[in-house]
């Protein structure tokens, strides 16, 4: 059985921006693309980000070119290397460590997504069987997480994920095979894991307990289309069309999958997600 409804260790999995010194706005690099209206190099600050580490247009980002701000997920890793790792030192009062700051925020991003899969993993039911496992694994990843930046820095993050993932690909199993009994599927073939389904029509399909680990969903018709029980971790899902969709027991969905896909008031999600604002517009 599939028990979403434990929300209570994933509040410091959110980004907390007002606590946070615009670290994903200067550390990371972006490229003039549909995303981004123009090229930043990394480490250099947005031009858009103001003196109180806030962004300018953070109102309008879409508008303004800037589509690739409002997908991007931190899970909680910009705060946590500004009050954390640096306690509460900034980059333009304490410039020598800036460099290092920039560099440890995408690898403290990468263990804190693995904490928000982890979690989630453990607040399913079905998943009982390897529940203590999954608390040593968040308990080893959150000690990461607590390191010295110099520390951090150089954590082995390649195999830490594959370790990780054993987990995360155990759980994708319990779970779809729960779906294939719940709702009395003789089998689940398609599609394959890392599939290619950029435009594919999905519209209308039953697609409960389908491993979309790592597909490439980009432009795919997925409207009214029954996705229970699936897992979408990895799946690239921009301009991906959920409208209708009943996503509501899939797992290892994030937040920036959905803000990079499009949906209606219609579309069925897990409780601990949210309508992205561009949905209501559409």
């Amino acid at each position: 059985m599939l028990n979403h409804g434990t929300q209570a260790n994933r509040e410091h999995l959110h980004a907390d921006c007002q606590n946070c010194f615009g670290l994903c706005c200067v550390a990371l690099p972006f490229s003039k693309s549909a995303d981004f209206s123009k090229d930043k190099e990394g480490g250099t600050p947005c031009s858009h980000l103001q003196c109180d580490f806030r962004c300018s247009i953070h109102e309008n980002l879409r508008g303004k070119g800037y589509r690739g701000c409002t997908v991007y997920e931190c899970f909680g890793a910009g705060q946590k290397v500004s009050q954390h790792t640096f306690r509460g030192k900034d980059w333009r009062e304490h410039p020598e460590v800036a460099e290092a700051m920039f560099q440890t925020l995408p690898i403290m991003q990468q263990l804190q997504e693995m904490l928000w899969y982890l979690t989630e993993a453990l607040t399913l039911k079905v998943t009982a069987a390897i529940h203590d496992e999954l608390r040593r694994a968040i308990e080893k990843t959150e000690k990461h997480t607590l390191l010295e930046a110099e520390s951090i820095l150089s954590l082995d993050v390649a195999t830490h994920r594959a370790e990780i993932n054993l987990l995360l690909l155990e759980t994708s199993h319990l779970v779809r095979e729960e779906t294939k009994r719940k709702y009395n599927m003789n089998k689940i073939a398609y599609p394959d894991r890392g599939a290619d389904l950029i435009g594919a029509n999905l519209a209308k399909r039953d697609l409960k307990g389908c491993n979309f680990r790592g597909a490439y969903l980009i432009a795919a018709n997925m409207q009214s289309a029954d996705l229970r029980g699936s897992d979408f971790i990895g799946a690239d899902m921009r301009d991906t069309d959920l409208r209708g969709a009943n996503l509501s027991e899939c797992i290892f969905l994030t937040q920036d999958q959905l803000n990079a896909a499009n949906g209606d008031i219609h579309t069925k999600l897990p409780s601990h997600l949210i309508p992205p604002m561009h949905w209501t517009q559409m």
